[in-house]
């Protein structure tokens, strides 16, 4: 049997066709959670698609239980990823990130409390979720912060974030403008 899809593919055709390149992110058996928390976080999202395993063939093939939940679509900020329960042969790396780009340090802020499991442990923007998939949290101002044709205030600014967990916009710009 096939797997059993929940929501009508026009949906997911017209993502796909309007998105070449799909984030899909493998997860053990959280994909559905995980799909749900990042959409609580992050405005203009939603869950487009849940697959299930179906059948005892599949079940067998896979390993999964029939019925669980194999794939769930869904959109972050109208970005389109895929997510799926896989199984344990693979884990999230920091080698890939996503970036969340923001325009005020309340919005990093914001972000950084939702998706940071260990703040403690972050450095520079770049935190890991409870799911272990890593994230950037930065502003949007960022490459003009530590770059620019006066390279003395690019690098103090480059020194200040290196020694930051969350990114503080006020403290770059200060550390810029010290001369």
């Amino acid at each position: 049997m096939a797997p059993q899809t929940t929501a009508a593919t026009s949906t997911t055709d017209r993502v796909t066709a309007a998105q070449k390149i799909t984030p899909f992110l493998w997860f053990d058996d959280q994909a559905e959670e995980a799909a749900n928390f990042y959409v609580s976080v992050f405005e203009n999202s939603r869950i487009t698609q849940i697959t299930r395993y179906q059948g005892a063939a599949v079940a067998e093939v896979s390993g999964m239980p029939t019925g669980s939940v194999m794939t769930v679509v869904f959109e972050l900020a109208g970005q389109p990823f895929t997510a799926l329960n896989g199984g344990p042969e693979f884990t999230f790396s920091p080698a890939i990130s996503f970036v969340v780009s923001c325009e005020t340090q309340e919005e990093i802020d914001r972000y950084w409390d939702a998706l940071s499991a260990n703040p403690q442990d972050e450095q520079c923007g770049w935190l890991k979720d409870k799911f272990g998939v890593s994230w950037q949290i930065v502003p949007a101002a960022l490459g003009e912060l530590i770059s620019g044709p006066d390279t003395a205030a690019s690098e103090r600014a480059m020194k200040a974030m290196l020694q930051m967990k969350k990114i503080d916009i006020a403290a770059l710009r200060a550390a810029r403008s010290r001369g």
